[in-house]
């Protein structure tokens, strides 16, 4: 009998009892958001003093910024199956007569929320201890929709092959060594595109391909993740 025959509880119930889950843990037990948080805000510090410039913009900035974002969600990203696994969480979602991708889309949804609130922390610090030039209001909206494109293609990747390294021994490894190749595009696109919002002489405008790349990234990445998760779990 195939593993999946029975799964009978709708997918759309599914995420949500397993988004709302996964909120809960993290509100009850923080542990991704304040690790992501503590870490932007060291490595800010650690540029700040390792380039010895008081302020940073246009390219410089934007690759900062990029940089310090994919790092502290590799953080996240390697602890977001954990206390699914060392709970047995993880083996009891596998034998519930659930669609497993659902697990999936709420992992997905859950991080990208993770990413938002680290953003909230993450920006302010940035233009305080290195931004040189402070963006408008049109620009920071800008700037923000980069993220979120951005932030939907590091939660689909994160989601993955953390649930691919959890499985494993070294999965502390096996996570950034997967998935740091496969977010080089994400970071290519965001830096690219937020640069010119960063500038000291003031914002030009953005090329539309980043953008554009970026969402063609995160829905070629997605409909893969989604049709291979299943797959991944059996295995």
């Amino acid at each position: 009998m195939s593993a999946t025959t029975g799964r009978t509880t709708p997918s759309r119930a599914a995420v949500a009892a397993l988004l709302r889950k996964e909120l809960l843990l993290e509100r009850k037990v923080p542990q991704v958001v304040p690790a992501m948080g503590l870490f932007s805000i060291t490595t800010f510090v650690i540029f700040h003093f390792g380039l010895d410039q008081r302020t940073v913009e246009g390219p410089l900035a934007a690759g900062v910024l990029s940089v310090t974002l994919l790092f502290a969600a590799m953080l996240g990203a390697n602890r977001l199956f954990v206390s699914d696994k060392e709970e047995g969480g993880f083996d009891a979602l596998l034998l519930a007569p659930v669609d497993r991708t659902s697990l999936f889309v709420a992992k997905v949804l859950s991080f990208l929320a993770f990413l938002v609130v680290l953003e909230v922390v993450m920006l302010p610090a940035f233009a305080v201890l290195l931004l040189g030039p402070t963006p408008d209001a049109g620009e920071w909206l800008r700037l923000v929709g980069m993220l979120a494109l951005a932030d939907l293609g590091i939660a689909i990747i994160g989601a993955l092959v953390g649930a691919l390294s959890i499985q494993t021994r070294a999965r502390d490894l096996i996570l950034p060594l997967i998935a740091l190749p496969l977010l080089v595009p994400v970071i290519i696109c965001l830096a690219n595109g937020i640069a010119p919002l960063l500038a000291q002489e003031g914002a030009m405008a953005v090329a539309g391909r980043w953008p554009a790349v970026l969402a063609l990234y995160d829905l070629i990445f997605g409909l893969l993740a989604y049709a291979v998760f299943d797959f991944l779990l059996d295995d």
